[in-house]
C-alpha cells in the first residue's frame, strides 16, 4: 500500500464568519498526482493553504509526512497563484530563485553557499530557463515568470508540490512546457495541482478533486453530468480548449446553465 504523503481530516476554516472549506476529508498517496477544480470562490487556494498550515483551522486536522504542516515545511515546496513580488523591482531570476534555499532563523550577514548556487543552475537547467538566470524579473514573459515561480519551489528538493493556478496567464506553449516539466517532476515526487484547465484533468492528472466548501467528488479524474451539477450548482458543458466535442452529454439548458473551457 502506498505511503500517505497527505492528510486532511474533518477539516473546516472560516474567513470572517464565513465557511471557506467544509468538514473536508482527504488523503494523497505518494507518487500521487491530484488535481483540484471547482467554481470561484469554491475554497481551492484556501484548501493548499490549510494544507500548508499557512491559514488557521476551525476544526480538523491536516498531517504531511505524519507531522503538523509546519514541521514538513523542508519537504514542501509551493508556487502560490499571486506572490507580492513587485516586478519592477532590480533582482535576477537567479537572485529569486536563490531565495529558495532560505531557511528559518537566518543571521545577519548571512551568505549563500556554493551548494546553494549550484542547487540553484541545477534547477534553472531543469526548468529551462538557465539562459535567463541574470535577467531582471521586469523583462520576463508570463511563462518565464512562473517557470522561475516554479524553479524557486523545487529548489530545495521537496517531497511533494503544490501548485496554484500555475498556467493561468502564461501562453500555450509555456502551459505545455509546464505540465510536460509537472508530468517529469511526478516521477520523483507528489503533486497537487489547482486548476481550472480541463486539459489538465484530461491529460495529466492521476486523480481528482472536486471542490466547493464541500469535498462534492476525490477519485479517478473522469467527470459526469452529476459531478459537475453538484460541483457548479447547474447543469454545463465542458469543453476542452474549443476542440470540438463534449466531454459531457448534449442537455437542456435552464437558467444557469452554460459552459465551462
Amino acid at each position: 500500500m502506498s505511503e500517505t504523503i497527505v492528510k486532511v481530516k474533518e477539516m473546516s476554516v472560516y474567513y470572517g464568519g464565513v465557511n471557506a472549506l467544509s468538514d473536508i476529508n482527504l488523503e494523497v498517496k505518494k507518487g500521487d498526482f491530484l488535481g483540484i477544480i471547482g467554481p470561484n470562490g469554491g475554497g481551492k487556494s484556501t484548501l493548499l493553504k490549510a494544507v500548508l498550515g499557512l491559514v488557521p483551522l476551525n476544526t480538523g486536522e491536516v498531517r504531511i509526512f505524519g507531522e503538523k504542516p509546519e514541521k514538513a515545511r523542508n519537504k514542501t515546496g509551493y508556487v502560490p497563484q499571486y506572490i507580492g513580488l513587485d516586478k519592477s523591482f532590480p533582482v535576477t531570476v537567479n537572485e529569486v530563485v536563490l531565495t529558495g534555499r532560505l531557511k528559518p532563523g537566518i543571521k545577519p550577514f548571512f551568505r549563500y553557499s556554493k551548494s546553494d548556487r549550484e542547487a540553484v543552475d541545477e534547477i534553472l537547467s531543469k526548468v529551462g530557463i538557465h539562459a535567463l538566470s541574470k535577467r531582471r524579473i521586469s523583462e520576463l514573459s508570463g511563462g518565464e515568470f512562473q517557470k522561475m515561480l516554479i524553479a524557486r519551489a523545487l529548489v530545495s528538493r521537496p517531497e511533494l508540490l503544490l501548485l496554484d493556478e500555475p498556467t493561468a496567464s502564461v501562453d500555450a506553449r509555456s502551459r505545455e512546457q509546464i505540465y510536460s516539466l509537472l508530468s517529469e517532476l511526478n516521477k520523483d515526487m507528489t503533486i497537487i495541482l489547482v486548476t481550472h484547465d480541463l486539459f489538465a484533468v484530461s491529460t495529466q492528472v492521476k486523480s481528482l478533486a472536486c471542490l466547493n466548501t464541500n469535498l462534492v467528488y476525490h477519485g479517478k479524474p473522469e467527470l459526469n453530468e452529476s459531478i459537475v451539477h453538484n460541483l457548479y450548482g447547474c447543469p454545463v458543458d465542458l469543453i476542452a480548449h474549443g476542440v470540438p466535442h463534449r466531454v459531457l452529454g448534449e442537455h437542456e439548458h435552464g437558467d444557469c446553465g452554460g459552459s465551462i473551457c
